[in-house]
């Protein structure tokens, strides 16, 4: 071997990263303890961005295309060797590559259930799981806080080591976002959606990556939070079941026409009777009284009264069958209006 030939295997004079596994998200380029001569190829591929590292600071960032490595295409790297003049001498320097193709499918749950703040039912602990898709947005801060110096950074290793940081991201985006547990079963799609622009800042700061798609496939809350649930719905339905009571009861007096008024009264008893028997069934109980309390009401006051959640409350506001009166954004509620509610 001449001494041509010789010098030539101890430069690197193409340097590029053929990726052919769609696992990948960042190889370091195998140097073989070759230096890098000057004019070497550079060779960047789409869905690529190659990035140089010195001496464990980061030089320069080649995004897709053909480079040719002299003064001016590396100006970075060159403060960083102190060149005056530029270099002519060959030089060493770790390459990595790092795809930025989307990652699609990846999956995320909590290991543990984690604490989230309710508005109707306070501190509760629920577990989540779901889908996500990514793709790397900052080369350099992507390597210092995900890949670090692994020379094949693969999808699976990225899982192990973002799947507790993705769950905190989410645990923070969900509490800022003030969904109820009680609608998000309904709200899946819904809530992802809502979720990402909570997320992604935090996600694309922290570790330079992003998230076009956060799906929420479930949130499970524990069982007695799930029969707090089915007692809220049976409540619901101890309402329409004082309503039929009620229409029953007309129908009844009303049908009885020319009868004797205390077969009417009977039948009236009977169906006050059967509307209580359902209702404490049922564990609804009885409505709080009003005396007592302010002239004017805020839904929080009233539902303490009547021994409900504000948003029950919030909720009768809305249909009507409380009068109440908003200010802003702000509803109160007379008194008066409130006996009226009960009463009915």
């Amino acid at each position: 071997m001449g001494l041509v030939d010789y010098l030539k295997t101890q430069f690197l004079e193409i340097i590029q990263w053929e990726d052919d596994a769609r696992d990948t998200i960042s190889f370091r380029f195998p140097d073989l303890n070759k230096e890098i001569k000057r004019g070497a190829q550079l060779i960047v591929r789409e869905s690529q961005v190659a990035q140089f590292v010195y001496l464990g600071q980061f030089g320069d960032t080649f995004r897709p295309g053909t480079w040719t490595l002299t003064t001016d295409n590396i100006p970075v790297l060159s403060t960083l060797r102190g060149w005056k003049y530029g270099f002519e001498s060959p030089f060493k320097a770790d390459v990595y590559f790092v795809s930025t193709r989307l990652f699609t499918g990846n999956k995320w749950g909590t290991a543990n259930p984690v604490m989230m703040r309710d508005p109707d039912l306070g501190v509760v602990r629920v577990r989540a799981y779901g889908t996500y898709d990514f793709r790397v947005v900052d080369p350099k801060l992507f390597l210092k806080e995900v890949a670090g110096t692994d020379d094949h950074f693969r999808v699976d290793e990225f899982s192990d080591a973002m799947r507790s940081r993705i769950v905190s991201v989410f645990s923070d985006a969900l509490a800022s976002a003030g969904v109820p547990v009680f609608d998000v079963s309904s709200r899946y799609q819904e809530l992802g959606e809502a979720l990402l622009p909570l997320i992604n800042p935090q996600v694309r700061s922290k570790y330079g990556i992003e998230f076009p798609s956060f799906i929420v496939e479930n949130v499970s809350v524990p069982q007695e939070v799930e029969q707090a649930v089915d007692r809220r719905t049976s409540m619901s339905v101890v309402g329409s079941l004082n309503d039929y009571v009620k229409f029953q009861m007309a129908e009844s007096m009303t049908s009885a026409g020319g009868g004797s008024a205390a077969g009417a009264a009977a039948q009236l008893g009977a169906g006050l009777a059967m509307g209580q028997q359902i209702a404490q069934a049922l564990g609804a109980g009885g409505p709080a009284p009003a005396a007592g309390l302010p002239e004017l009401l805020t839904p929080a006051d009233a539902a303490r009264a009547m021994g409900v959640t504000e948003s029950d409350v919030l909720g009768a506001l809305a249909d009507g069958s409380l009068k109440g009166k908003k200010i802003g954004a702000a509803w109160r509620i007379p008194r008066p209006a409130l006996e009226q509610f009960l009463k009915s």
